[in-house]
């Protein structure tokens, strides 16, 4: 095809979640999970940092895990809560690339930073006796800017490809927001083999850091396995937590990047999985199982009152 004939797609059209459902409560749901979504995440790292008693590696890189859980939420889902309520559910191209480079470098970063969780609990749980100078606060913070780091150079290959590319014609996504595979179809080139290589570096990176997952937590279990009840079930209980956020992350993200088949609904069902359940359900989840941090809650709440008792 002749480039010079090209015109040059300025906009993309976002065909949204769903068309039969009443938008005005679509918005007012997602807009109160949304509120829940950051709320939660800040009241985790606010307690981690004020409550002296949670400065250690675990709650280190649970704070960070938080703070990249309210970050994922907000690439993609104010967007999708205001196009509720609009007729022209349009975004710009530069904000559709914005978009794609967010959530890959938010994502890809969470998926090694829920590897290096895992490395915390292996070190805790199976070389105890190690732990403080293992994961000490300079390795700690140099594993969460790894992680970062990660993500950030799996997010610039991606981009680096899709930028490249014409887009003459075709502007409507059927998503809620830009999506690699989505964006890629709508290309004037024949992008087949196109979107299977950019599926499977999005794919390869989780599928990596998901076999490491599972490697850790299966010695994990099996030194579980192997202590007193005591320390087990303490363990257990916290592994069990970090076990929950892997399954609920993970799983959507492969069965978008390395499932052959496309089902429409069922990637959109997917996508507000991980962007918007996913980061809900984190701080429950370790707020509900993590005594140390329901006990910092009732001391930041006695703090609270007593400060306001004293005014």
């Amino acid at each position: 095809m002749d480039k010079g004939n090209l015109s040059v797609v300025s906009e993309f059209v976002l065909l949204g979640l769903c068309h039969s459902w009443n938008m005005q409560v679509l918005f007012l749901i997602f807009f109160i999970l949304y509120l829940i979504i950051i709320s939660g995440n800040i009241v985790i790292m606010i307690l981690i940092i004020t409550d002296y008693r949670l400065h250690s590696p675990m709650y280190f890189l649970l704070a960070n895990l938080s703070f990249v859980d309210m970050w994922l939420s907000s690439v993609t889902t104010p967007k999708m809560i205001t196009d509720f309520l609009r007729e022209n559910k349009t975004i710009s191209f530069g904000g559709c690339m914005c978009q794609i480079l967010y959530v890959h470098c938010v994502g890809g970063g969470e998926m090694v930073l829920l590897v290096v969780m895992a490395y915390d609990r292996f070190v805790a749980i199976c070389k105890p006796l190690h732990y403080s100078t293992i994961m000490s606060l300079r390795k700690c913070t140099g594993l969460v800017v790894t992680s970062w780091t990660i993500g950030f150079v799996h997010a610039m290959s991606q981009m680096a490809v899709i930028v490249q590319l014409p887009f003459c014609g075709p502007r409507e996504i059927d998503s809620f927001f830009c999506d690699i595979p989505l964006v890629i179809k709508l290309a004037c080139i024949d992008s087949y083999n196109l979107g299977i290589l950019m599926n499977a570096d999005s794919g390869v990176l989780a599928m990596t850091c998901f076999i490491l997952l599972l490697i850790s937590y299966t010695y994990i279990l099996l030194t579980i396995c192997q202590s007193s009840k005591t320390g087990a079930s303490k363990a257990l209980s916290t592994c069990t937590a970090h076990i929950t956020v892997v399954v609920l992350f993970f799983g959507p993200c492969i069965f978008i990047y390395v499932w052959p088949l496309s089902i429409t609904w069922v990637d959109k069902f997917l996508a507000v999985f991980y962007s918007v359940i996913t980061p809900l359900l984190n701080p429950a989840i370790y707020t509900l199982r993590n005594k140390e941090i329901k006990d910092a809650m009732k001391r930041f709440r006695l703090y609270y009152m007593h400060s306001k008792g004293n005014i």
